[in-house]
């Protein structure tokens, strides 16, 4: 598959995308305002996630950062320029309009996600990377939950995906107690899945993406399904929606490729169908 990108100038855009061994890496660029997301940005991220959520040619993704942080959230100075032109309303539209439409499809398409946190995760930046999957992060990086530093409520599936990976009362704390957690903390508290070199994480990164990609694309999409799945269900509900995971799992191809190479003791080989 040959690499792509969104523009002809792709260097200069807020949002790259590149498309090549099945994995689609969307690069926040924005260095020089630290990846942070104004207007412009958020509707490119926005396009980009439910494009590479729809395309059948992607089988991962992996979301980054330029520079040296990851994302720091909403773009304050485009914010305070709002704020004070009397475009308040245009402020906080940008949850349904940007946020939520990204984060739901980076949380919701059936297929392996993860960030490779270059540096500095804050606000939204933090959200969208805990809605990934896995979160490789660089020893030099950190996460802060930083809204209620500006007298804001959490968005972008904070709410949500914080108390499932530390539980409410450490969630809590975390909002309402902003400060960076740095690397080494966020790997006991589960932030974090594994700290890497900032030399190497994103080549680290990129290799573990790729072997996503070459799984059973169905097969890894229906389990992150029946994950998120469970998470607001009863036992009860969450086993028949498994059931129906098996149903569909199991008459895929890559299901038969799979147990005729296990008879002939063989490696599969996945063609994510």
């Amino acid at each position: 598959m040959t690499s792509t990108t969104t523009t002809p100038d792709a260097s200069q855009a807020p949002v790259l995308l590149d498309v090549s061994e099945g994995v689609a890496t969307i690069t926040l660029n924005r260095p020089d305002a630290m990846n942070s997301l104004d207007v412009a940005t958020k509707v490119l991220l926005r396009e980009i996630v439910q494009t590479v959520a729809e395309d059948a040619a992607v089988r991962a993704v992996l979301l980054t950062g330029t520079g040296r942080a990851f994302c720091t959230g909403q773009d304050l100075k485009e914010h305070v320029q709002l704020l004070h032109s009397g475009g308040s309303e245009a402020l906080f539209s940008t949850v349904d309009e940007h946020y939520n439409p990204i984060v739901t499809a980076l949380a919701g398409m059936a297929k392996p996600v993860v960030a490779a946190v270059n540096g500095v995760a804050a606000g939204a930046g933090a959200s969208l990377a805990f809605a990934c999957d896995l979160r490789l992060v660089a020893d030099t990086a950190g996460f802060n939950l930083a809204f209620a530093n500006v007298g804001l409520s959490c968005d972008t599936g904070a709410s949500y995906h914080l108390p499932l990976l530390v539980g409410r009362a450490k969630a809590l704390e975390l909002l309402y107690l902003p400060r960076t957690v740095p690397a080494a903390e966020a790997l006991e508290l589960g932030l974090a899945t594994s700290l890497h070199s900032p030399d190497t994480l994103a080549e680290e990164a990129r290799a573990l993406a790729v072997r996503l990609a070459a799984g059973p694309t169905v097969a890894l999409g229906s389990i992150r399904r029946s994950v998120a799945y469970a998470a607001g269900h009863t036992f009860a509900e969450a086993v028949a929606f498994e059931s129906s995971m098996m149903q569909l799992t199991g008459a895929t191809e890559d299901h038969r490729a799979a147990v005729d190479a296990f008879v002939a003791k063989q490696k599969p080989v996945f063609e994510g169908r």
